[in-house]
């Protein structure tokens, strides 16, 4: 039997419904606390909410509490599961799930402290305004009863959409859902409607599909809707007392977006990765609720949500996932609106869940280190160097030349360093278009075996469709054992699609982390942490500059490493499958604490355990090189300083180096250069940068015009200058 519509939602009372009523209940005993809601009108609000006689009664809801409580952190906010650091976007998903509970967090003062003070630029400036983060700071206060007046002169600063950088996004589209955050604010703030800049209003009114969806290019552009964005612009609508425009074919579109398990995917019928989310039912269900509707397939769809529940007390973002506090309040909130939490006790205290499966490693596994788009030009020599002493048995070249790798892999058996260079490429001028979202580069990362065809890039061949992008790139890539690596969009409807479909097809084998321009991806992107044990975090080098030498500061401060019985690609492609990777980082970025990502707790407490086989601090067997040396041939074609004839011996000494593979601080000096036990005197090569500042390069020369034929030893001495200490290299050569 069908169920009857309900009256629309006002926006007011969707976004701040029991604030003033929870702070009150706070200090009031329970009796006068129920009597207390019942005035204000909280049941009619939220019916068939049902509250238990006693906490005891609600065993359910005692574990949700566990779990959220599970993620408080030190410095008042809430993290990740298995993350040590905490996020505005996990806090804010845990107070709406208390929100949803009708209870006010523990440590209010301090949540609300760390609220107003943790917006995720702190970390690292965001290369452009994410207005969805200033909106989860201003409705964590108001859900908290805190005044957020002091976001007024933010909001009102917002006088138009903000173009996405045209390198991302071929046309500059705004992202939408960054976007609508503008009408959210006003609203939240009680800003005066007349004030809202009509140029928003119009970015809102072109972004509307004839059937009422919205997405996040014009509509004169073509491509349906998408239902995440749709709930935004729905909200929007709403602030703008406009939710009556096109009502019904915009409940049509959303009931049109349920499969037959009773969950939502992102538009009716799509092209590809037409799979269920939470993300998308809760879209879906509170757009319907919001238009006075429900699902056509109600009790299916609180099913689903139910399925989502793990023993842990949290919900994941699809059946078997993992506990997440995004997708615990997805599912919260979407119940709630389908006036299915009383229901939900019922079931759920009497259902048993099963508890998470725990990961079982074979007893034959070791920790090795990859480096995923590390240098692939400069000096061959100085990248086996930095691989010996640091450990790293995978090295990814990004955008070699075959002949840079060749190089590379003969110096490592000459001097019997094992690692293994592999290809590593990152495909500048790729653009993937999705209709309704957008045109979009840095979609093409990849790694494969060095020595192997990996097909052609459509680098500047033309925009093309995800699906031609399958074929024309993955196909082959797939063949000779390659696979994909998502380096970063900031769009979360289409990062969530290209995703999805890996998921379901082999697309996306990992997901970028740590960067060498982005401290962590996932706190600009906190929506990759729905993907945590799903797809395997990695650290991308994204290697920038001339020489491996001056990017070392970042080759040392992260990686990934794997799970494998020995250093082989095998044993990578293995770990991928199977989630046996970690990423890590510890420098500056990270205040040199330690950051590690992992899929599973099993995993990162191995890696923890053999922490003496990968970690470069405190550990003499694995440590950044202090002085290079290296003789250089005419023959040399790679290396800086290549003479006509003879040999030049080129010293480098460890610098601070800039994002961009500059020389930028010395960390050590030259204080001597022997050649076989004579001490010689080296030429010092300095070139500026055209623009001034940090060098190009910075490395002393002895060149040997006519050198005596037989071997020859050289040492240079080093002072490290933080510590005075000395330090020496010795290489032998042959003339």
């Amino acid at each position: 039997m069908p169920y009857p519509p309900v009256d629309p939602v006002p926006i007011k009372d969707y976004l701040t419904p029991l604030e003033p009523t929870i702070l009150s209940m706070a200090r009031m005993t329970r009796r006068a606390a129920l009597k207390a809601m019942a005035g204000s009108g909280a049941m009619v609000i939220l019916p068939r909410l049902g509250l238990c006689q006693t906490v005891a009664d609600c065993p359910w809801q005692i574990t949700v509490k566990q779990f959220l409580q599970g993620l408080s952190r030190a410095d008042g906010g809430y993290g990740w599961v298995n993350k040590e650091a905490s996020h505005l976007t996990s806090t804010f998903a845990v107070i709406g799930c208390y929100r949803v509970l009708r209870e006010i967090p523990p440590s209010r003062e301090k949540l609300v402290e760390f609220v107003r003070t943790h917006h995720p630029s702190g970390l690292k400036k965001l290369e452009q305004p994410h207005r969805a983060f200033d909106y989860q700071q201003i409705q964590s206060l108001l859900w908290l009863g805190e005044d957020a007046a002091s976001f007024r002169d933010i909001v009102r600063s917002w006088t138009s959409p903000i173009a996405y950088l045209k390198q991302y996004e071929q046309h500059g589209y705004p992202v939408f859902s960054q976007e609508v955050a503008a009408f959210k604010c006003w609203a939240l703030l009680g800003l005066p409607l007349e004030d809202l800049a009509r140029d928003h209003i119009v970015y809102l009114d072109s972004r509307r599909r004839q059937n009422g969806s919205f997405n996040n290019t014009p509509t004169a552009d073509g491509g349906d809707g998408h239902v995440m964005n749709t709930w935004w612009g729905l909200l929007a609508l709403q602030t703008l007392g406009r939710i009556a425009e096109k009502k019904e074919q915009t409940i049509e579109w959303l009931q049109a977006c349920q499969l037959a398990n009773g969950a939502y995917t992102w538009q009716p019928k799509p092209e590809f990765a037409g799979n269920d989310a939470v993300a998308y039912t809760w879209a879906a269900v509170m757009a319907l609720r919001l238009l006075g509707s429900f699902p056509a397939k109600r009790e299916a769809c609180v099913a689903y949500l139910l399925s989502l529940a793990n023993a842990d007390g949290g919900f994941g973002d699809r059946p078997g996932w993992q506990s997440n506090p995004m997708a615990t309040r997805f599912a919260l909130e979407a119940l709630q609106a389908l006036e299915a939490l009383a229901p939900a006790e019922e079931l759920m205290n009497r259902t048993p869940l099963k508890p998470r499966r725990r990961v079982t490693l074979p007893p034959e596994l070791k920790v090795f280190s990859i480096q995923i788009e590390a240098h692939g030009k400069g000096s061959p020599a100085e990248a086996v160097e930095l691989a010996r002493s640091l450990r790293i048995h995978l090295w990814g070249a990004k955008n070699a030349k075959p002949e840079w790798l060749a190089r590379a892999q003969s110096i490592a058996a000459v001097e019997k360093v094992s690692v293994e260079f592999f290809v590593s490429n990152e495909e500048y001028g790729t653009w993937v278009n999705v209709p309704g979202l957008g045109t979009y580069s840095h979609v093409s990362d990849l790694v494969a075996p060095a020595g192997k065809d990996a097909g052609s890039s459509p680098a500047h061949q033309g925009t093309v469709s995800w699906p031609e992008f399958r074929q024309r790139r993955l196909t082959q890539l797939h063949q000779i054992d390659g696979r994909l690596i998502w380096q970063f969009g900031e769009n979360e409807e289409l990062a969530r699609l290209f995703l999805d479909d890996s998921l379901d097809r082999r697309g996306y084998a990992a997901i970028s982390t740590f960067h060498f321009g982005n401290p962590d991806f996932t706190n600009s992107e906190p929506f990759l942490e729905s993907y945590r044990g799903q797809i395997p975090f990695i650290a991308l080098q994204d290697a920038h500059g001339d020489e491996p030498w001056w990017f070392a500061e970042m080759t040392t401060g992260f990686r990934t490493v794997f799970l494998g019985a020995e250093p082989t690609w095998e044993a990578w492609l293995k770990a991928l499958e199977h989630n046996w990777v970690v990423a890590i980082r510890r420098d500056a970025q990270s205040g040199f604490q330690t950051w590690m990502h992992a899929g599973s707790r099993e995993v990162m407490d191995f890696v923890s355990q053999h922490k003496s086989d990968w970690q470069w601090w405190d550990n003499p067997s694995v440590q950044r090189p202090l002085v290079s040396i290296v003789v250089v041939k005419p023959e040399d074609e790679f290396e800086a300083g290549r003479p006509n004839q003879g040999v030049t011996i080129r010293v480098r000494c460890a610098w601070e180096n800039t994002t961009q593979g500059r020389p930028k601080k010395p960390l050590a000096e030259l204080l001597s250069l022997t050649l076989d036990g004579s001490q010689v005197t080296p030429r010092l090569v300095a070139p500026p940068s055209s623009g001034g500042g940090a060098h190009t390069d910075f490395y002393h020369a002895f060149h040997l015009a006519n050198p005596a034929t037989g071997s020859h030893t050289v040492e240079a001495t080093v002072r490290l200058l933080a510590t005075d200490s000395i330090a020496s290299r010795t290489v032998s050569f042959r003339t």
